[in-house]
């Protein structure tokens, strides 16, 4: 089933434990976004609240790359094995990665 939320009609299926692991470490991030928005709220120090949202960002972008490492080991694997490889596709997603 296509996702809604989606750009793109193609899916990924993923281990339950691959699921598992990807929800564990958003649910970590939301929780450091949380903490970040009462720190802003009961008007912490700049500092501290600059700290925990690079410690944020650092936590996203593990995901990324965890994600990413998934994408090009069986998505981009799988469409070079079947002539259907779409390396612009990987290009843009690493590009809007990198910014």
């Amino acid at each position: 089933m296509p996702c809604e939320k989606c750009l793109s009609a193609k899916t990924t299926a993923r281990s339950e434990e691959e699921k598992k692991r990807l929800i564990n470490r958003l649910a970590r991030i939301e929780g450091q976004i949380r903490g970040i928005r009462n720190l802003v709220e009961n008007d912490a120090y700049c500092v501290d609240i600059l700290t925990q949202s690079a410690a944020a960002k650092s936590a996203f972008s593990a995901f990324n790359r965890e994600l990413l490492r998934r994408h090009i080991e069986g998505c981009v694997v799988r469409d070079i094995k079947n002539d259907e490889a779409d390396l612009d596709e990987l290009m843009d997603i690493i590009g809007k990665l990198m910014k």
